[in-house]
């Protein structure tokens, strides 16, 4: 009986250490710093005209986690829409509104200033907003990322 139960723990043990090398883990070379000023933004093309963003860490585009920065211009709306994944976001610089639903109700959100952190669920319609200053938000999220507008005419790719 003892024998049979080792025999269990070593199994339960190896497989799950199999498990974890299944995982597809964030990972970095060397220490790297980062700074709004010194980064290199890019025009975010699945967002409305304005956005900017830089991924620090991972790829968006392939499954695993990633993290990246999103620069908003002051009185910026994103329209209602979806992501596949949830999403942690905090506000770096500035404000950013986040509301629930279908249709952009700036009245119905909730403001989040700098520091302030919120967690949007996967495939969950939401819309958010900037105030009279330009916004920049750390977004984590598992790729490969993407965005659905409730709207279809909403979505930035549509309109070139």
């Amino acid at each position: 009986m003892r024998i049979y139960l080792i025999a269990l723990i070593i199994v339960s043990f190896a497989n799950s250490v199999l498990a974890q090398d299944k995982i597809d883990r964030m990972r970095a070379e060397a220490m790297e710093a980062f700074t709004p000023d010194t980064v290199k933004w890019a025009d975010e093309p699945i967002l409305p005209k304005g956005a900017q963003s830089v991924v620090l860490v991972g790829d968006p585009n392939k499954a695993g986690v990633f993290i990246a920065w999103l620069k908003f211009p002051a009185n910026y709306p994103i329209p209602p829409h979806i992501h596949p994944f949830t999403e942690v976001i905090t506000v770096l610089r500035g404000k950013l509104g986040n509301g629930m639903g279908e249709s952009l109700d700036t009245k119905k959100g909730k403001m989040f200033k700098t520091g302030s952190s919120f967690v949007l669920p996967a495939n969950h319609a939401h819309y958010v907003w900037t105030t009279d200053e330009e916004t920049i938000v750390e977004l984590i999220a598992t790729g490969p990322w993407g965005i659905t507008y409730i709207n279809p005419a909403d979505d930035p790719r549509r309109q070139k």
